[in-house]
């Protein structure tokens, strides 16, 4: 929400801990995608039908997905760094196991335990990235974005070129690459301290006793169904070398990055979660029913699976938004047992679509597929009305629609304050600092709201900071200024990764108090993400009844509007 003196500050000037973690990232997301160019490489080379190729994935997903019941108890116990350190030694050892071996049982073996691997790493890297940023979790959240979207496009393209001179190579190319990482995180990453209160390892299953959680659960379990059915099966009708099928699935990763980062926030911002998802959904249907369809064509299988990357990648960003705010439960035990559904959905999927293709054709797993896709709309419905309650934050249990907790004195009664929002920046006392100056020449107290947000990222989702740093914040704000003999009172305004929702949500409560103006500075995520559609700022300006200005400790206060919103947005395009 702010940087000093009005620049941008750059995500990427961030720790060595912090990097060594986000290159660990990118090759953990390369391996969604890795293995699909060498997919038929391997049954011809290992004499194995595409059904028992397929295991590689259900071992990998099924064992992940047990292991995400366990992993929250197992780093509350042992540590961030730890959990990440075994986790990353994990892979290397079973990726380089899947590399010497000769068969396809040893392959399947082996990726199992490079699922145990990644369930501890996934479990872990995002939280470890926002504890070791500098400069706050905004940048955190872009480094790792850029880290999935990097990961997931290059991937596949790692994987053909590898898999062009051998299906093993890109086993080892994972294992040698994860290898670096462990060094580097082993090195640069510090010690982080642990949870006050260790996680139990059956929070997660108790979590699914609730029906908004369950509900959403088994939505991504069907959604994940379909999506594994394409991803294990959609290379073989291809009928493409390694190298070719590494071009193809590029291009679906680059569209699964962007429509994930970029695109999701701004159509949930503009239509709301349920909507998009339904659309969604419905789109992925049709396309898995083009593909079977067109099984035997292979430019049809090819254009299709290429244009699911923009469904999918909607789809990863806003299921995990609908599940944190249904899930009454902490994030981390949310995070947990979704995964676990849904990594069981993408597990069994293979497997099925093997046993059908064998006892049928090859057009009935990808039509299966599209029926999981159409039957996770009405299971969507049916929890409508929760996540529709949860967005407009009047639904039951533990608040995680954006919500204020007042901190110190409240304001006096009959006021009309100055608003001033922040996060968590370097230079957040430099815009406090500016909005006193508006109270100050308007007569008005000021109450200052730190913005604090869950970053949700795929299926995870991370609380940027804790309750206590958001409190002293706070605070620390109030001390200084009750200093300066500014009239001061605070508030924290949570939220979970929607930064219009939270946007909205300070309108609204700028309205309830009668505020004169709210007041914004300037974001490290830059004047493109601040001002743009679906933006806590721009959300903010349209919402407020009252006038929003932009402070810059350099420049004169400047008046937002729909107009200067645009303007400030073009001025660096």
């Amino acid at each position: 929400m702010s940087a000093p003196h009005g620049k941008t500050a750059s995500p990427f000037r961030q720790p060595k801990a912090v990097w060594a973690v986000a290159f660990a990232c990118v090759i953990s997301f390369m391996g969604i995608g890795l293995v699909d160019p060498i997919l038929p490489a391997l049954a011809d080379s290992l004499h194995a039908t595409p059904s028992q190729v397929s295991l590689l994935f259900s071992s990998y997903l099924i064992v992940t997905a047990v292991a995400m019941l366990f992993v929250g108890w197992f780093s509350s116990r042992f540590g961030a760094k730890r959990t990440l350190v075994i986790g990353l030694a994990v892979i290397v050892v079973f990726a380089a196991l899947a590399g010497c071996t000769g068969s396809i049982d040893g392959i399947v073996g082996f990726r199992a335990g490079w699922g145990l691997g990644n369930a501890l790493f996934i479990a872990t890297s995002l939280a470890v990235i926002v504890a070791s940023a500098s400069g706050g979790f905004t940048g955190a959240i872009i480094l790792y974005e850029t880290a999935l979207g990097l990961g997931i496009a290059v991937g596949p393209l790692l994987g053909g070129e590898l898999g062009a001179v051998s299906w093993r190579g890109p086993f080892f190319g994972v294992a040698v690459l994860m290898a670096v990482a462990l060094v580097a995180t082993l090195v640069l990453v510090p010690s982080l301290p642990k949870p006050k209160r260790p996680t139990s390892p059956l929070a997660p299953l108790r979590a699914l006793r609730h029906r908004g959680l369950l509900t959403m659960g088994i939505m991504a379990l069907l959604y994940n169904w379909g999506f594994f059915t394409m991803l294990g099966y959609a290379p073989y009708p291809m009928k493409l070398s390694a190298h070719e099928l590494g071009l193809v699935f590029t291009g679906w990763g680059l569209l699964v990055a962007a429509f994930s980062v970029f695109f999701a926030p701004r159509l949930q911002a503009r239509y709301g979660t349920a909507p998009v998802l339904y659309a969604n959904l419905l789109g992925l249907g049709i396309v898995m029913a083009v593909i079977a369809a067109g099984v035997s064509t292979p430019t049809v299988v090819i254009v299709a699976v290429i244009v699911s990357g923009a469904f999918i990648g909607i789809n990863n960003t806003l299921t995990t938004q609908a599940v944190m705010l249904v899930s009454p439960v902490e994030r981390p035990v949310a995070s947990s047992a979704y995964g676990f559904l849904r990594f069981i959905g993408g597990g069994l999927a293979p497997y099925v679509a093997g046993k059908l293709a064998d006892a049928t054709d090859l057009s009935v797993p990808f039509y299966l597929g599209a029926a999981t896709f159409l039957l996770a709309i009405p299971v969507l419905a049916s929890g409508h009305g929760l996540l529709r309650r949860a967005e407009a934050h009047t639904g039951d249990g533990e608040p995680v629609a954006p919500a204020l907790t007042p901190v110190g004195a409240p304001a006096a009664a009959g006021t009309r304050p100055v608003v001033v929002a922040v996060g968590a920046h370097d230079g957040a006392a430099a815009v406090v600092d500016a909005a006193a100056r508006i109270a100050r020449d308007t007569g008005s107290p000021l109450e200052v709201v730190h913005v604090e947000e869950t970053a949700v990222v795929e299926e995870q989702a991370v609380d940027t900071e804790s309750d206590e740093r958001a409190r002293a914040t706070v605070t620390a704000h109030l001390d200084r200024l009750a200093a300066q003999g500014v009239a001061a009172s605070g508030q924290i305004l949570t939220g979970v990764g929607d930064h219009a929702a939270a946007g909205r949500a300070l309108a609204r409560h700028a309205a309830g108090v009668g505020a004169r103006a709210v007041a914004v500075g300037r974001s490290p995520r830059g004047p493109l993400a601040q001002f743009a559609d679906g933006s806590f700022t721009a959300a903010l300006t349209r919402a407020a009844e009252c006038t929003v200005v932009l402070v810059d400790a350099d420049s004169a206060p400047r008046k937002l509007t729909e107009d200067t919103l645009s303007e400030l947005r073009d001025s660096v395009v």
